[in-house]
């Protein structure tokens, strides 16, 4: 899932912000006991994703795909005064651990976790959230995208993961559903008008757009 040369990586993240103990602690229990623990954030991106919430100071996050709550933690850093994260996952085994790992943050009055199919709660969700993070079923990034962008405030980010896909995005050798999906994902997003975006090689790539209007 590295993109940029990984000596690049790790110098960057040694002069970033050290990781709190909680979420290192958090890293280590998934690493350790859950499937497919490269699906974590991890330190750098964490760190990046802390920083874009304290500049937007979100009053509502919404998060697609919680995965073991290392994420929602990040966002939920920089969150207003009285803000919230409303994190969506659809599986439900994970549940506890997400539960915990919230705990054991000090969020629990901050984060919300739900268990079930981002597609059928997102339009039942109010209007007005300030930074919404994309990270579940690939090929369901453009349904995510068009159930958001609309609920999205003024100035408010939307940031989608692993839009890189391991490079296999500009491999052209590379023809599987996911690869596919993302691409037409990326271009989607190129050629919205509502959003300014870029899209960084940090980890597996993530992309950044600010809605306009």
């Amino acid at each position: 899932m590295l993109i940029i040369n990984s000596e690049a990586e790790t110098y960057c993240t040694s002069i970033s912000d050290p990781e709190p103990p909680i979420l290192k602690e958090i890293r280590r229990d998934t690493n350790a006991n859950v499937l497919q623990p490269r699906m974590l954030s991890g330190h750098f991106q964490g760190r990046l994703l802390s920083v874009l919430s304290y500049l937007v100071s979100p009053k509502r996050v919404l998060e697609i795909g919680t995965y073991t709550g290392y994420s929602a933690i990040c966002l939920a850093e920089g969150l207003a005064e009285g803000g919230k994260v409303i994190t969506i996952d659809v599986n439900e085994e994970l549940e506890e651990r997400i539960n915990n790992n919230i705990l054991k943050a000090g969020f629990e009055d901050k984060i919300e976790h739900i268990v079930g199919d981002a597609l059928q709660l997102i339009p039942k969700f109010e209007n007005g959230f300030d930074l919404v993070f994309i990270d579940a079923n690939k090929r369901n990034y453009e349904h995510y995208f068009d159930l958001v962008i609309d609920k999205v405030n003024p100035n408010g980010l939307i940031i989608s993961d692993n839009v890189l896909w391991d490079g296999k995005v500009y491999d052209e050798g590379s023809k599987d559903l996911t690869t596919k999906a993302l691409r037409k994902y990326n271009l989607k997003l190129k050629k919205d008008k509502r959003i300014q975006k870029v899209l960084l090689p940090l980890r597996d790539g993530l992309m950044v757009a600010r809605k306009i209007s």
